[in-house]
């Protein structure tokens, strides 16, 4: 019998990159890769589902879900990070602190986007700031059309205007991004990080919380899952495979063009553990139930879900296996 032939829309990281090079083969199935970026990526999943299986913003998915879309995700998360680095201010915007952002001007990417969502729902909880009061400009469409709540004040900016060339014009007053901006990133002194040593800050959230926010997951197309239920498992230990294969070729010195990556993998091991990345369900309960509340809070979904119900049910069990 031939392996069933399945295409996966991915983004290009060290976690995935033994899918994209085929050295990880997924039992079964015949893989067709196609690497591209996350706003690509999500756009054409949720628009079009082009994918069979496809890596997909965590917020987006909650939003399918609550529509009773065509596909169900697998418990895995490769792209994480901690959000405190990515709110940036206008010098001159009076913004200092945390709660300087109620009633200011602030932009984002669109409302949707898993970074936002996590960045909005912490500095609601751990700073007092009412979402309520702000006045938000995003730049792009939302993946998933959508009707926002009464007391969201939001606008989207008109077609071509540049989002980071507003803030520094005075236009805007701070920014909410998923990566850093073009700005702050080339030295621009007219723009500034909110948290002046983030990482610290991110240091003490992980310390007191012990979420290391996840901003995707994978999802599988419910034809599939039907005529082949055990793609999902496959899927799974293939993940899990080629996340193995990242940690053994990080543990490696030679196959990282950093200086002290040894040190930092040390840093990174004595506070997050030896694999901050699980690719199951219940060390990642905490940081999905967070998830879920901030998307219910902000308006996105209706009703927060139980979470065994965002996955496909037999990846979230372990096969019994003989003693060794």
């Amino acid at each position: 019998m031939s392996d069933i032939r399945l295409t996966l829309g991915c983004g290009d990281y060290d976690l995935t990159r033994a899918l994209i090079d085929g050295s990880v083969q997924p039992s079964g199935i015949d893989l067709t890769v196609l690497p591209m970026p996350s706003p690509e990526r999500h756009w054409r999943m949720m628009r079009f589902e082009e994918f069979d299986v496809s890596e997909l913003s965590m917020s987006h998915y909650l939003v399918a879900q609550a529509e009773g879309r065509g596909f169900k995700a697998i418990p895995v998360f490769p792209h994480r990070r901690f959000r405190h680095s990515f709110v940036f201010c206008r010098n001159g915007a009076e913004i200092e602190e945390p709660r300087d952002l109620n009633g200011k001007r602030i932009a984002l990417r669109t409302f949707q986007n898993t970074a936002g969502v996590w960045t909005r729902g912490i500095l609601a909880d751990d700073y007092g700031v009412d979402l309520s009061s702000i006045y938000w400009f995003t730049q792009h469409e939302e993946e998933t059309p959508w009707t926002p709540p009464e007391w969201l004040q939001i606008e989207r900016v008109q077609a071509g205007a540049n989002l980071d060339t507003m803030i520094l014009d005075g236009d805007l007053d701070a920014a909410i991004y998923p990566e850093l901006l073009p700005s702050f990133a080339r030295g621009d002194p007219r723009v500034k990080r909110l948290f002046e040593q983030p990482k610290e800050v991110e240091r003490e959230y992980f310390q007191r919380t012990g979420i290391f926010p996840i901003m995707h997951t994978v999802v599988v197309k419910d034809e599939v899952l039907r005529e082949f239920p055990w793609v999902a498992v496959s899927m799974l230990r293939a993940f899990r495979e080629a996340k193995d294969r990242c940690y053994a070729r990080l543990a490696d010195p030679r196959q990282t063009a950093l200086a002290w990556v040894q040190d930092l993998l040390e840093e990174q091991r004595a506070m997050m553990g030896p694999d901050p990345w699980p690719y199951a369900l219940e060390p990642n309960r905490a940081n999905l139930e967070a998830l879920v509340r901030y998307s219910h809070n902000q308006g996105l979904i209706p009703r927060a879900p139980a979470i065994e119900e965002l996955f496909v049910e037999n990846a979230l069990s372990e096969s019994p296996r003989y003693v060794s």
